[in-house]
């Protein structure tokens, strides 16, 4: 009888155990034709990709690192080794804006990146601030005033934030979106039109290139048509003057006849 319960335990333990797989993954519908694949390591450069985002116009990105308060590029070729690069931040968690390399942030976890590839970043650590990062350095745009969480509207000096929020570009808008987490509210700088334009001076310089263009082409066709003057008009002269006397020979004098037909007659006389 022992022998009869203890079939019936180990039994049933396999059926259960066979049953969990399914019932784990029932609700589960994998959909084929995707793969992972690593594109870079940080342990070998003891980097913490905290965030990645795209570079505009380009298949690159940017990185933050958290832990070391600092952001970079990275260059991600189709054949090769992906190469990073500091942008800003030197490696210490503090606050000083400035110049790129000697710039400070403190352990911020989200950024944005607008149009024309300027970085915005949330140093909730920083006295709640939202840093910019571009080409000429980092700045100040709003909080880094108050130690003090708040959800306070106004300029960049007066507006306040919670302990944790998040940032986002929307270029329809031209305006940096916050997910102000711990005041729960969703909020909006407003961006200055010329980081929201994917137009650059490249454009200019292309316009006034077409008019340069234009003009050099006009100017070498004057510059053609006064070298070969001396050779055209003689010729063209010539032309014409034997086209008016052969139509003056053809004009009728008052009894109707030509001077090709007075021409005629005179040697049928000779004859």
């Amino acid at each position: 009888m022992a022998t009869l319960i203890h079939v019936l335990v180990i039994s049933v333990f396999f059926y259960i155990l066979s049953r969990t797989p399914s019932a784990a993954f029932a609700g589960i519908d994998y959909e084929d034709g995707y793969s992972v694949s690593t594109l870079f390591d940080g342990n070998k450069l003891q980097v913490y990709p905290h965030s990645v985002l795209p570079q505009p116009g380009s298949s690159d990105l940017f990185l933050l690192d958290s832990t070391h308060s600092t952001v970079y590029t990275v260059s991600v070729p189709e054949s090769g080794e992906v190469s990073l690069e500091r942008l800003a931040g030197n490696g210490m968690s503090n606050y000083s804006d400035g110049d790129l390399s000697s710039a400070m942030f403190y352990k911020p976890k989200s950024f944005a990146v607008d149009a024309r590839g300027n970085l915005y970043v949330a140093d909730a650590k920083n006295k709640h601030a939202i840093r910019k990062i571009s080409k000429s350095g980092v700045t100040t745009i709003a909080g880094g005033v108050s130690d003090t969480a708040g959800k306070k509207d106004g300029s960049g000096k007066e507006a306040t934030f919670s302990d944790e929020y998040e940032l986002v570009f929307v270029p329809q808008r031209c305006a940096i979106i916050i997910s102000d987490i711990g005041n729960r509210l969703v909020r909006q700088i407003n961006l200055r039109a010329a980081d929201c334009s994917t137009k650059s001076q490249s454009g200019l310089g292309s316009t006034m290139s077409w008019f340069l263009g234009v003009g050099l082409s006009c100017l070498f066709g004057l510059v053609v048509g006064f070298v070969l003057r001396p050779f055209v008009i003689p010729h063209t002269g010539r032309q014409q003057a034997s086209l008016v006397q052969r139509d003056i020979e053809a004009l009728p004098n008052e009894s109707g006849e030509t001077s090709s037909d007075s021409l005629l007659r005179a040697q049928k006389r000779s004859c």
